[in-house]
C-alpha cells in the first residue's frame, strides 16, 4: 500500500521526538519504505531528523543516507565519528554510493573513514572509484557485479554466481570474460538455469554486448541505456577489461539532474541550484541573465528612441510595440525548444539541418500569415485604421519568420561550438529577438507610411 504523507503524521513524529519517545517513533516508521521515511525526515528540522535517523535500522539508514541531499547528508554525517561513518554506513553500501559519499567528505575526514573500513576489498573498490570524475561512467559505476570465465562449465558458473551474489544487491546479468578479465559477452540468467551443467560457457553466451568506457560522459550513458532499453550496462577500461556496471537507478538520477539543469538554463539560471540554497547562491545564479535582459531592454528603448520622430507623426504605432516584442520572443523560444529537443535525442542527426530549417521556415510562414490576418482583422474592427493594420500585419509576418529561424539557428551554432544548446531557449533568444523585432517593426512602418 502506498504511503501518503500528511501534516498530522509529521506533527505526531515531531512531538514524539521532542518528548524522546523512541519506541513510538520506531513503531510509526517500522512499516514505511525507506523512501517514505526519507520524505518524513525532509519535513522535520535538522535536530529532529538527526534523532530519527539514529533510531533507524542499519539497512534502512544506509538506504536513506544515499538518497539525502548532499548538504543534509554532510551535516548529518558530521554528528558521527569516522569509525561510525565507516561502520556500518560505508561498509553496507554499494561501492558507487559509498564512493559518492566519501568524496563529499572533507579531505582529513575522508582518509580517516577509508582507514576504518574493515573490508579491504570494499575499501579498495571505493578508492578506485574516487579516481573517476562523477559525471563519467567511471563515476557512476559500481564495482559489484557477477562475471564468469568463458572456459568454465555451467555447473562451475552456478557455484561462482552463488558466491559472488552475496555482494550484489540486484542481479540483472552475468558477464563473460577471458583470463585477462576482458569483456567478451553476456550470459542470460535463463540460459544459466536451463542449460545442461556440463555445457561450456563459450557455447551458450551472447557475444553482442553493449558497453561503455570509464571516460564516457554520464549523459551519453543515459542515452545508451534509453536507446537499447537495458537496465544494466557493463563498463570497461581502455584495454577492454570489465571494471564495473551501471544500473538503471543510477541513470534515472542522471536524467533527472540533466532535465533540472536544462529547465534552469532555459529559465535564465546560470548555475545548478536548489530551493534550499542560500540567498547569495540563488542570487548569483539568477542575476547574470537578468542583467542581460536589462541590457536588452535598454537597447530596445534606444531603438525606439531612434524612431521617436516617427512616433510623433504616427503615435498609434506605439500601441503594438509590446505585441511585436512578445510574438518575436514566443516564436523564437518555440523553435529553439524544438531544436534543443532534437539535439538531445539525436533526431536532428538523421533529419538533417537543412530540412529542419526548411520545416521551421514553413511553420513560421503559416503561423505568421494566420497571426497577421488576425491582427489585421482586429485593427479594422476596433481601430478602423487600414494603414496601421497593414503595417502591423506585414511587420508581424516578417518578425515571426525571422524569430523562428533565429531560434532554430542559435542552438545549432552553440552545439557546434560545444556549448549547451539549452542556453538558446532562455533569455538570450528572447532578448535578441525583442531588439531586432522592434527595429524591423519601425523600418517596415516607415516604409509603409512613406508609400
Amino acid at each position: 500500500m502506498q504511503f501518503e504523507l500528511d501534516k498530522e503524521f509529521v506533527n505526531r513524529i515531531s512531538e514524539a521526538v521532542k518528548e524522546q519517545r523512541a519506541e513510538e517513533i520506531s513503531n510509526q516508521l517500522a512499516d514505511l519504505h525507506p523512501s517514505d521515511t526519507s520524505e518524513v525526515m525532509d519535513q522535520l528540522n535538522f535536530e529532529e531528523a538527526s534523532y530519527v535517523f539514529k533510531l533507524l535500522d542499519t539497512e534502512v539508514a544506509v538506504e536513506i543516507l544515499a538518497d539525502l541531499d548532499e548538504d543534509v547528508r554532510i551535516k548529518l554525517l558530521s554528528t558521527f565519528s569516522p569509525e561510525e561513518i565507516a561502520q556500518p554506513f560505508i561498509e553496507e553500501m554499494a561501492s558507487d554510493d559509498a564512493a559518492d559519499i566519501v568524496n563529499e567528505l572533507p579531505v582529513e575526514l575522508k582518509d580517516d573513514v577509508i582507514a576504518n573500513i574493515k573490508d579491504e576489498e570494499h575499501a579498495q573498490d571505493i578508492v578506485a572509484l574516487l579516481y573517476y570524475a562523477e559525471d563519467t561512467a567511471g563515476g557512476l559505476m559500481a564495482k559489484e557485479l557477477i562475471n564468469v570465465n568463458i572456459n568454465w562449465s555451467i555447473e562451475q558458473c552456478i557455484k561462482e554466481v552463488k558466491q559472488q551474489a552475496e555482494d550484489v544487491k540486484n542481479i540483472y546479468a552475468v558477464y563473460v570474460v577471458n583470463d585477462q578479465d576482458v569483456l567478451l559477452g553476456i550470459l542470460s540468467l535463463k540460459k544459466l538455469l536451463i542449460t545442461p551443467s556440463s555445457t561450456k560457457v563459450e557455447e551458450v553466451y551472447f557475444k553482442e554486448v553493449i558497453s561503455v568506457n570509464t571516460s564516457t560522459n554520464s549523459e551519453e550513458v543515459a542515452n545508451v541505456m534509453q536507446k537499447y532499453d537495458i537496465v544494466t550496462l557493463p563498463v570497461i577500461d581502455a584495454l577492454g577489461k570489465l571494471v564495473g556496471r551501471i544500473t538503471i537507478d543510477d541513470v534515472v538520477d542522471v536524467i533527472q539532474e540533466e532535465a533540472e539543469k536544462d529547465i534552469q538554463m532555459m529559465s535564465g539560471i546560470s548555475e545548478n541550484v536548489e530551493a534550499s540554497d542560500k540567498v547569495w547562491v540563488l542570487t548569483r545564479a539568477r542575476l547574470p541573465w537578468l542583467l542581460i535582459g536589462l541590457l536588452g531592454g535598454i537597447i530596445s528603448a534606444m531603438v525606439i528612441g531612434i524612431y521617436e520622430e516617427d512616433l510623433k507623426i504616427y503615435p498609434e504605432m506605439a500601441l503594438f510595440i509590446p505585441l511585436i516584442a512578445a510574438m518575436a520572443g514566443n516564436a523564437g523560444v518555440q523553435s529553439a525548444t524544438i531544436v534543443v529537443q532534437g539535439l538531445a535525442n539525436s533526431t536532428l542527426i538523421f533529419d538533417g539541418i537543412v530540412s529542419k530549417l526548411w520545416k521551421e521556415l514553413s511553420v513560421a510562414l503559416i503561423n505568421g500569415i494566420v497571426c497577421s490576418i488576425v491582427i489585421l482583422g482586429c485593427n479594422l474592427l476596433f481601430l478602423d485604421s487600414y494603414n496601421l493594420g497593414i503595417t502591423v500585419s506585414i511587420a508581424l509576418l516578417f518578425v515571426i519568420i525571422f524569430a523562428s529561424l533565429f531560434g532554430t539557428l542559435v542552438p545549432l551554432v552553440l552545439d557546434k561550438f560545444k556549448i549547451d544548446p539549452a542556453l538558446a531557449t532562455g533569455p538570450f533568444v528572447t532578448t535578441v529577438n525583442d531588439i531586432i523585432a522592434i527595429a524591423m517593426y519601425f523600418i517596415i512602418g516607415r516604409l509603409m507610411y512613406t508609400m
